[in-house]
């Protein structure tokens, strides 16, 4: 970060500048043209740049260097010096992003505030990048389900190639935690991780919140996709891109580079797409909603993020993991979870997934007493309540059927409940209901339970789907 690229084509200027800059601790690199430049910058961008604005001999002159510079690696500072300046100039390089503008001859003292002013900012921009990817880089993946695994696995064969990944799943079971682990294990984790919410941006400003936009007033501002550069983007719920965006977007993917709105200029980006949706896209397409070829140049590898009720074994596990986090950030009670009430956790419907789960740990403990184990009776009941009561309610269809054919469609939809809370293993089912494993398989013989894949884990079902309500079949 103390490199410093000095470029004037007065060979006496830029040693004399040098020299300054070595005495203060300093290391200094020097071009005369804009061809030495360029050679330059491509061999290492510097921590800044000092550009003269006249360049004689060269093919560019300072003002289309600080235009490269800030389209390619718009954190380096560049203070720009001249002995024609005026404030024309000094106006037109300060829109191009110039961080200040000195004329010669000018003051030693006044080089060294700006130089210093300029690598501070600089640092305290890289500190702050470093802040948001460490962030990312601490996105943890929480699981040991069999659904969860297969998951990780996927997305471990990922994480350094280049590809396009377009992840689905409902809403709320974490694509953009696994989104974000992509990057943490890839090769471009040190570089930055932005988010696109599509479903959030206004339409009309989504082409300028991706590409920027550039103004007489206003100068460069850059937009999503510039500050994205060398790492990834991250299109979340891809679908709700307006159609119009949809095209441009599908030329950047082709072309690697835009134009910002209101700009002329190319801008080269170094970008990894990865995209979510938890809508499905091929209905989308056949409704005109969502472009066919920008789908298939972002399906690349496709990944299925399954929802929470296919991994129902990771829910205690989850819920500690949460009840720490919120220890940790607001500083709430730290609670271990009751067998009980983990159990409840397990074989509740969870139609927002993880998200669901996190809100409701945060609810119970905020409610919930300072101390002791989390009880069953704090966590809302599969019917809504705010809380279980102690004696069981028998309503529905249940109640309106003769006691054998109530027992047996309890019996099966209590065994399939335990068996997906298990992952669909039969051993640790047979261990929690009390019976022996070979009864159990008798048992779900007998009730036309049967078990398959899904998600990667085994899930309990109903082998006859001729049976009626009553769960006989004649």
């Amino acid at each position: 970060m103390s490199d410093i690229l000095i470029v004037d084509d007065e060979r006496d200027i830029r040693e004399l500048i040098s020299d300054i800059l070595k005495d203060e601790g300093f290391t200094t690199r020097l071009a005369g043209t804009s061809d030495e430049c360029m050679a330059e910058l491509n061999a290492e961008p510097p921590g800044l740049m000092i550009l003269d604005i006249w360049l004689k001999d060269s093919a560019m002159d300072g003002i289309d260097i600080l235009k490269h510079v800030k389209r390619d690696t718009p954190d380096i500072p560049v203070v720009i010096i001249s002995g024609h300046g005026n404030i024309e100039i000094a106006v037109a390089a300060i829109k191009q992003g110039a961080y200040d503008f000195i004329e010669k001859p000018f003051n030693i003292d006044q080089l060294m505030v700006v130089i210093t002013r300029a690598m501070e900012t600089s640092r305290l921009r890289h500190e702050n990048n470093q802040l948001k990817r460490g962030e990312v880089a601490n996105a943890e993946m929480i699981g040991d389900s069999a659904a969860f695994r297969a998951l990780q696995g996927q997305l471990d064969k990922v994480t350094n190639s280049n590809g396009r990944v377009m992840l689905t799943g409902p809403a709320g079971a974490g694509k953009d935690v696994a989104a974000r682990y992509i990057h943490a294990n890839s090769n471009r984790a040190h570089a930055p991780f932005v988010t696109v919410n599509c479903a959030t941006v206004e339409p009309d400003r989504m082409e300028e919140v991706l590409f920027g936009r550039e103004s007489k007033e206003r100068g460069v501002e850059p937009g999503l996709l510039e500050q994205a550069h060398g790492g990834v983007i991250f299109f979340d719920e891809v679908a709700d891109m307006p159609l119009g965006t949809q095209s441009k977007i599908l030329r950047v993917l082709v072309e690697q580079s835009f134009q910002r709105v209101g700009g002329n200029d190319k801008v080269r980006v170094d970008l990894r797409v990865i995209s979510s949706t938890n809508k499905d896209l091929e209905g989308e397409i056949k409704s005109g909603q969502f472009r066919e070829e920008l789908y298939h140049r972002l399906n690349v590898v496709p990944i299925q993020v399954p929802s929470l009720e296919d991994r129902r074994e990771d829910i205690p596990t989850l819920a500690d993991f949460f009840v720490d986090a919120f220890n940790k950030v607001q500083g709430l009670p730290l609670r271990k979870i009751s067998q009980d009430a983990a159990a409840l956790l397990q074989t509740m419907p969870w139609p927002g997934n993880i998200r669901q789960l996190k809100n409701i740990m945060e609810r119970v403990l905020i409610l919930g007493p300072g101390s002791g184990d989390i009880q069953a009776k704090e966590l809302p009941s599969s019917e809504g309540g705010e809380g279980q009561g102690d004696g069981l309610k028998i309503g529905g269809t249940l109640a309106t059927l003769p006691l054998r054919e109530a027992r047996e469609l309890f019996e099966r939809e209590y065994l399939m409940t335990q068996i997906n809370r298990f992952g669909g293993n039969i051993s640790r089912t047979a261990a929690f209901v009390g019976m022996e494993r070979s009864a159990l398989h008798r048992k779900l013989k007998s009730l036309g339970v049967v078990t398959s894949n899904k998600a990667g884990a085994r899930v309990a079902e109903v082998q006859d789907a001729e049976m009626d309500a009553t769960g006989t079949d004649g």
